[in-house]
């Protein structure tokens, strides 16, 4: 007897469903790409993170779906601390003022999801707003009474370039541009601060300076389990490590260093992590977990490689895992390297390659050939991993390399302070940061864009100057 058509269609649907749901399952619960389960893909600034949906959704897929504070702590507990004053014009403090209630009422602006929704690019912009560009008119409708030089501009042109942020604003708020107007173009000396680590090592309460005294190693005296080569040997002998007491075992034997070097044997590891680095370099390491160079790693997912990125990239390094050594070669650690070559051989977009046109480039060659002073070049790094002033513990700080390099990155008038004034003046440093094409030849040649804020600043300081004269 024949089955009827809709008595084998059940089968199939069954074992379609089984297929279905064994195939997103593994998906659900294994380390693999969940974009199939989002509504719509991620930013630039989170895309890396698709394997990590707990990161945001910890409880539930959102938790409470009204209040969204499972998603707020998740902002916070990574953007926190850039959201506070100084840093922040507009914190959280600022809108649970009673004063500013009203404010409230039109825009959530205690929410972070107000302005920044994920999964939603047709209407995500640049740094991830959400928001239409006009959002600030809803609160400052009024400022051409207090500021008649921003009569007849556009609503929908707070934000432009050289103008304002609604976060980090320190480069842009009127009194520092009155400060900074009528300095030249070029600094003098223009020169970037020295990097402060051996120097503070006394101070380091951690260092294992009891292995490792703060005194100068030969080749000779390399610890090193088993032969090795000749070149290895040169290369560690001319560096800042053998220069400053750390030698072969400080990072190739794993947990405290023995006594003597048999036991060492026990310990050694070919290949140190990442982990090993952090144990002298910690702050440097955390920034690292910070970055989009280090922050897949830093959440427990397999490190980024150049090929995920949404830049523009060079296939040569496509798939190379990026941590420490990425940049800072086995051995040599060259910081010189670090800071050019390892960017130009994975980044491929236009504003890298024209970076070896450029003026800054030139600088930087009489740098490296011992023709001009230290900290006079201008190297990829100078820009993107600046020296910052940052507090190591709660009673010292010191100069060292930023390793967030995407902490300035955008809007990139946060360059400005940490990195531009360094060299130039704060009219150069807007007028060539608003100017895209210039921004693409690595700014290699004048801004064809004249910012006119600082203009304004000091035309509004010399009519309340005049006003508060008149009724005088």
């Amino acid at each position: 007897m024949a089955l009827s058509k809709t008595r084998l269609l059940w089968p199939a649907w069954l074992l379609s469903s089984i297929v279905i749901g064994l195939v997103y399952g593994g998906k659900l619960f294994t380390a693999e790409d969940r974009q199939v389960f989002m509504p719509g893909p991620l930013s630039n600034g989170h895309y890396q993170l698709t394997e990590k949906c707990e990161l945001c959704h910890g409880d539930a897929f959102g938790g409470d779906k009204d209040s969204g504070e499972v998603l707020q702590a998740a902002c916070i507990r990574c953007h926190g601390k850039e959201r506070q004053k100084p840093f922040d014009s507009h914190p959280q403090e600022k809108f649970k003022d009673p004063r500013n209630a009203d404010r409230l009422q039109k825009i959530d602006a205690l929410r972070c999801v107000s302005c920044h929704t994920e999964h939603r690019p047709e209407i995500t912009r640049k740094d991830g707003v959400t928001q239409p560009r006009d959002v600030c008119y809803h609160c400052h409708r009024d400022i051409a009474e207090d500021r008649p030089t921003h009569r007849a501009m556009p609503f929908d042109s707070c934000t432009d370039s050289g103008c304002h942020n609604f976060h980090d604003n320190r480069a842009l708020y009127t009194a520092f541009l009155i400060k900074n107007s009528g300095k030249p173009d070029t600094r003098e000396p223009a020169t970037i601060p020295q990097r402060e680590f051996a120097s503070t090592l006394d101070e380091v309460a951690d260092y294992p300076r009891d292995q490792y005294p703060l005194q100068a190693l030969v080749a000779a005296q390399a610890d090193a389990v088993g032969p090795l080569s000749a070149t290895i040997v040169r290369d560690w002998a001319e560096t800042a490590h053998a220069r400053s007491g750390v030698n072969c075992t400080a990072c190739h034997v794993l947990g405290n260093v023995p006594e003597s070097l048999g036991a060492a044997s026990a310990q050694w590891t070919d290949r140190p992590t990442q982990a090993r680095c952090a144990v002298c370099h910690q702050h440097e390491v955390q920034r690292f977990g910070r970055s989009k160079h280090g922050l897949r790693e830093a959440v427990g997912l397999p490190a980024m490689t150049p090929a995920q990125a949404r830049l523009p990239m060079h296939d040569k390094l496509a798939h190379q895992a990026l941590d420490c050594n990425s940049c800072h070669s086995g051995h040599r650690f060259d910081v010189r390297t670090a800071a050019v070559e390892a960017c130009l051989g994975c980044h491929a977009d236009e504003h890298s390659q024209a970076y070896k046109k450029s003026r800054h480039y030139g600088l930087w060659q009489a740098e490296l050939a011992g023709t001009a002073e230290a900290g006079t070049g201008v190297s990829c790094a100078t820009c993107h991993l600046p020296r910052i002033s940052f507090d190591v513990s709660e009673w010292s700080s010191r100069i060292m390399v930023d390793h967030n390099q995407g902490a300035n990155l955008s809007p990139n008038s946060k360059m400005i302070r940490s990195v531009c004034l360094q060299c130039h003046s704060l009219a150069l440093s807007l007028d060539a940061l608003a100017d895209p094409a210039l921004i693409q030849r690595n700014f290699d040649g004048p801004s064809a864009v004249q910012v006119t804020s600082m203009k304004m600043a000091v035309e509004d300081q010399q009519r309340r100057k005049q006003k508060r004269s008149d009724r005088e």
